[in-house]
């Protein structure tokens, strides 16, 4: 088993500085800003120091008078609205917090203190299978959970691609994703991403699928680990695009013929015939050594603690009040409320059951929880429903969002799961 390389000691404490764009060493009093990681297009990132528990974060800057206009707008709601609803992959950056002045947004996220992939190619060269396996594998386990939350990257690239301590791979940069309810079943048409990692479909301008964009990407990803260069690289950019286009490439002989086989599959200019991220996990290469990502529990999580059943609400005229039998309509007023309480005179283990049935077909994650508590998570949102015996076959059930909002809500399709389920 290959050593793993130690990542760079994050800075403590934190150089203090100003920057020339008058931005403060400490932030809104919560964060103390250290030193610059990088820059792009209409963003700063730096690193950070919260001042609430002295732990590390980044935190990217945005300069509204000079960036933010009618187009950039969604972008930035997009790209908030993509890391919210993936929070509980191991392999995809966590999002904090956010906060904006008249002039700035801020996104805190966690700081990925082993620095880019991109870096780490290039300085030590192409990696060796094994390695290489593990950084893929995990990339691809964060892109299907990206679009089983509805999320198309669109920007798969290595400078994307960062180590936490551990050495443990972290998509980032969701600043070009497009989010499935807001194409509203259109294909996608906008051209983004970086020349030389994106898929032939959207730099002709057609219309495109974004998974199938993202299952490109992944091909040339594992190019370069393998090989330490780019399968299509020009500075000719026309001359790049008709490389693309052909499928023209030389692999390097010193990749593995399973590899390979995958490479090629996954380079394919023609997208229904591409190779697609579930089939890709489903090929023999990569299950090899491939351990199953461990999402965190959503009885862990912070809001967690909203969740206990408060018994001492519960009294007759609640009862009375309530809706009889599996009687879940109660929740279409869900719009403007966060909780709803229904009776049942079914068992919890039935109600367990067709919440877990119901659940598990809408993409939903099921999680059992200490009592009679289960919770249902997709992307952001999280529902926990919890079971209280009142009487002797009489159940009081409550069910609360205690993550995501009311939009979130009927987002995924709550209301198809209370009636055409539970009813």
């Amino acid at each position: 088993m290959e050593p793993r390389a130690q990542p760079p000691p994050f800075p403590s404490p934190l150089p203090l500085r100003t920057t020339s764009s008058n931005i403060p060493t400490t932030l809104l009093n919560r964060y103390e800003l250290g030193k610059l990681l990088g820059r792009g297009s209409f963003a700063k990132v730096y690193a950070a120091r919260s001042l609430m528990d002295n732990k590390p974060v980044a935190i990217k800057i945005i300069d509204k008078t000079r960036t933010v206009d009618a187009a950039m707008e969604p972008r930035i709601i997009c790209e908030i609205s993509a890391m919210r609803r993936l929070q509980h992959h191991p392999n995809i950056l966590k999002i904090h917090e956010v906060m904006a002045t008249k002039t700035k947004i801020y996104i805190v996220v966690e700081l990925a203190m082993g620095g880019e992939l991109f870096s780490k190619v290039l300085q030590r060269g192409k990696l060796k299978e094994s390695r290489a396996r593990r950084y893929f594998q995990q990339l691809v386990s964060a892109l299907h959970f990206c679009h089983q939350n509805g999320v198309a990257h669109r920007d798969v690239k290595p400078q994307n691609l960062l180590l936490d301590e551990n050495g443990n791979l972290k998509v980032s940069d969701f600043g070009l994703s497009a989010l499935a309810e807001a194409q509203n079943g259109v294909v996608l048409q906008t051209a983004c991403g970086t020349p030389a990692f994106t898929a032939p479909e959207v730099i002709a301008r057609q219309g495109y699928d974004g998974a199938k964009v993202d299952a490109w990407s992944c091909g040339v990803i594992l190019f370069f680990l393998l090989s330490a260069q780019l399968p299509f690289d020009d500075t000719n950019l026309a001359a790049m695009y008709k490389k693309i286009h052909r499928r023209e490439y030389q692999m390097p002989s010193p990749i593995t013929k399973p590899a390979k086989s995958i490479i090629a599959r996954l380079l394919d200019p023609n997208p229904s015939k591409r190779m697609s991220i579930q089939e890709l996990m489903n090929h023999s290469w990569f299950l090899k050594n491939y351990e199953i990502p461990t999402q965190s529990s959503m009885f862990e999580l912070e809001h967690a603690k909203y969740c206990k059943f408060d018994t001492s609400e519960v009294n007759a005229f609640h009862i009375i009040s309530l809706s009889s039998g599996l009687d879940l309509s109660g929740l279409l007023e869900v719009k403007s409320k966060r909780e709803k309480r229904f009776t049942s005179r079914e068992t919890v283990e039935r109600i367990v059951e067709r919440v877990r049935e119901v659940g598990e077909k809408l993409g939903y994650r099921i999680e059992e929880g200490k009592g009679r508590a289960i919770g249902l998570g997709k992307g952001r949102l999280l529902l926990v429903l919890e079971a209280l015996e009142i009487a002797e076959k009489l159940l009081v059930v409550e069910v609360k969002v205690v993550g995501g909002d009311g939009a979130e809500f009927e987002e995924f399709h709550w209301l198809i799961f209370v009636h055409g389920t539970i009813l």
